[in-house]
């Protein structure tokens, strides 16, 4: 039976899973194939260096899908960031795509030019605050991520049964629940928290489309729940990760009051790039959620969507044998 939310109306997709932003790894061939299975990929806007090849980026993601996808947008502090961040919005304008997902800073200033062209607007957020900052600011849907997730998950560190249930309390507008869904039964119970739909990081990188180092998919099948750990508290902006050499070295630094500045070249973006390449999974920090220990297997996107639905059908129909 299709989970017919008010997420797979807005949206016009079949399931409602999304796809997480997944910085490099979220490119058109892995969008695609979660559109294709009937979920809402998505592209992320910040693999490209300028607009021009964004928009490549974009037409080569639509001559791959003809259903309905997704472009993730991250606003940044900094000039340069924000003079990227008005051409990544105006450049998914006029591209013609219709769903953006904003992450990061307030997307208030650019809310304008999203509404006039008829998008749908999904913004990412990580507390309850924040939950409440979106619908005032004209976002269709908000996505919560609990401390669970991979990537930023919030300071606050709720997890994501609690901050879910209260997102769905507190804004009358659609909630997609993040951090921890992994399968049938984690998306079964973000619906009965009250959320529309889920968003999935993790369990898409280890599918045959993910364009991940082989290495590290491995990796991920080789982690249990107690395999990752949060870095960069100190700096305010916590990332959970696997755990492995580098992101040890980045804790022990912060404990001993480590500037930005000193733990830079062991956090950055680039070094954990260069290390997934080389399929060195000790080279770079990698962020990844606790939900790696329920991964298994390394299947196509479009087993795994099916296997969730089938096994959120499975334990719904449990459920309903206990009413009666």
């Amino acid at each position: 039976m299709p989970f017919n939310t008010k997420m797979t109306a807005m949206l016009g997709i079949e399931h409602p899973i999304m796809q997480g932003g997944l910085n490099n790894l979220a490119t058109p061939a892995l969008a695609a194939a979660v559109s294709n299975a009937g979920g809402l990929g998505t592209l992320n806007s910040s693999m490209y260096p300028d607009t021009a090849a964004f928009r490549d980026a974009v037409q080569e993601l639509k001559s791959l899908t003809k259903k309905p996808f997704c472009v993730n947008v991250s606003i940044l502090p900094g000039v340069k960031f924000e003079e990227l961040t008005e051409g990544y919005v105006r450049a998914t304008i006029e591209e013609g795509v219709k769903i953006i997902e904003t992450s990061g800073r307030n997307p208030e200033p650019y809310i304008p030019m999203i509404k006039e062209a008829g998008m749908m607007l999904i913004h990412k957020v990580a507390n309850i605050k924040l939950v409440k900052k979106a619908h005032q600011i004209g976002a269709d849907i908000v996505s919560v991520v609990g401390y669970e997730c991979g990537g930023h998950p919030g300071m606050d560190e709720v997890t994501t049964m609690v901050l879910v249930n209260k997102a769905c309390r507190v804004v009358p507008i659609p909630v997609i629940a993040g951090g921890g869904i992994v399968d049938g039964r984690s998306f079964l119970a973000a619906l009965a928290l009250g959320a529309e739909g889920v968003v999935m990081g993790t369990r898409l990188m280890a599918t045959e489309e993910c364009p991940l180092n082989q290495r590290f998919k491995e990796w991920i099948l080789e982690s249990d729940e107690t395999s990752t750990m949060t870095i960069q508290r100190s700096v305010k902006n916590m990332l959970r990760v696997l755990k492995n050499d580098t992101a040890c070295e980045a804790f022990a630094m912060e404990q001993k009051g480590a500037a930005f500045e000193e733990l830079f070249p062991v956090i950055s973006g680039q070094r954990g790039r260069d290390a997934q390449t080389r399929g060195d999974i000790n080279g770079g920090v990698f962020s990844a959620g606790m939900a790696v220990g329920l991964i298994d297997k390394i299947l196509p996107v479009a087993q795994v969507i099916d296997s969730v639905i089938r096994e959120a059908e499975e334990g719904l129909a449990r459920l309903q044998r206990f009413g009666g």
